[in-house]
């Protein structure tokens, strides 16, 4: 009998990422223009990491804050008054060791196991296996596609709540679809989730990416006093830190030992030359998320405008996020299309049955690389699209 059959069937039945597959199948070829994972292709800014060297040779490498480095959550306390004007306390801040661990416990804190969290599909596959792991049932509700572009029905996220239902997961912008909540959408979705006295978990972590121009409606716009909502948000993708692992939790204030424990109890913290590198990247930082925001708009248009002339590809550009979800005529399968395209092109998509219901006819590129690189990806795709 196998080792493995004496191993926790909920860790067992953990699925494997349809994105790192593959990405482990090409990973290393020479030529290659991977936009299979999500993160652009600039190492993480000097100044950032310049502070982060400069707190590990002053010796910050001791045991340090469970909740975060009080220079870090008021940081992050400044960086929501600029871009969201609103002015949270600190003790709203606690800082984890990534946006996945911001998610792990967050969903520890809130379901107990048997309980149900609804999403939104296509969505990122962590979201479900975190819950599934932490012994919870994820339900994904699925996002209408029509004429290229994605939207909500209230209506399917309604029926999908039952008496064991804890919260919604909404992530907007959308990884994978782009798809970007209107300000209405929000207050239809807070309105059901005060009518169901659910919680809502709300991954806004492509906020500033947000392509109509200004950042993405929050819930921070219309949330009040007493309303259930708790956001996940990641270092990664504004300052380029996808390596670093560090992220954070917005959460109220009385969650705030409950939270501490749970991080005590996972990782003890987040080492403190890191957490003074994500200092820098919220205190210096505008600007280099402005240039990035700006590069994924202009390689968003060269993939997109492109693909769509082939006449093949129904998608349309997202209005936020990082990610072109694309629908390729002639596409059944997009697990074996995603192989073959890395075997025919050297281009690394990811394929869209590793996003979940409604996405197992698309493909997703990020976008957040060099124009000229888009643009030569973009060549490639199109060849092989039109051959089909």
């Amino acid at each position: 009998m196998s080792i493995v059959n004496s191993l926790s069937p909920r860790a067992v039945a953990a699925p494997e990422s349809g994105i790192v597959e593959v990405v482990n199948y090409a990973r290393g070829r020479e030529g290659l223009l991977p936009l299979w994972v999500g993160e652009g292709d600039l190492p993480t800014p000097d100044f950032i990491s310049r502070a982060a060297m400069q707190a590990l040779a002053a010796g910050e490498t001791f045991y340090t804050w469970q909740r975060g480095i009080p220079e870090l959550r008021r940081a992050l306390s400044d960086y929501y008054f600029r871009h969201f004007s609103v002015r949270l306390p600190v003790e709203h801040f606690y800082v984890t060791g990534s946006g996945m661990q911001a998610i792990q416990i967050s969903v520890q804190a809130l379901t107990s196991p048997g309980d149900e969290f609804v999403y939104l599909t296509p969505a990122w596959p962590n979201i479900a296996a975190a819950l599934e792991i932490a012994g919870a049932r994820s339900v994904g509700v699925e996002l209408q596609f029509e004429g290229g572009k994605w939207g909500l029905d209230l209506d399917r996220i309604e029926a999908a709540i039952t008496p064991r239902t804890r919260g919604l997961f909404i992530n907007t912008p959308s990884n994978p679809t782009g798809w970007t909540a209107t300000g209405k959408d929000l207050g239809e979705i807070l309105a059901l989730a005060r009518k169901h006295d659910l919680w809502i978990m709300a991954d806004e972590i492509y906020a500033l990416y947000h392509f109509a121009g200004g950042r993405a409606p929050s819930f921070l716009d219309i949330m009040e006093e007493g309303d259930k909502i708790i956001f996940v948000n990641s270092f990664s993708k504004n300052w380029s830190m996808t390596g670093w692992r560090v992220g954070w939790i917005v959460a109220p204030p009385e969650m705030g030992q409950v939270l501490e424990n749970l991080i005590q109890y996972s990782t003890s913290g987040v080492a403190q030359f890191m957490q003074k590198g994500a200092v820098a990247a919220l205190d210096q930082g505008d600007d280099f998320v402005r240039a990035n925001i700006a590069k994924a708009a202009r390689s968003r248009d060269i993939l997109c405008d492109a693909l769509v002339a082939t006449n093949r590809v129904e998608t349309l550009k997202p209005d936020g996020a990082l990610y072109a979800f694309l629908k390729i005529d002639g596409v059944a399968d997009s697990r074996r299309a995603a192989i073959d395209i890395v075997d025919k092109t050297g281009v690394g998509l990811a394929p869209g049955t590793a996003f979940g219901a409604g996405g197992e006819l698309f493909l997703r590129a990020c976008f957040l690389r060099d124009p000229g690189q888009i643009a030569v990806a973009a060549e490639r795709l199109c060849d092989y699209i039109v051959k089909l």
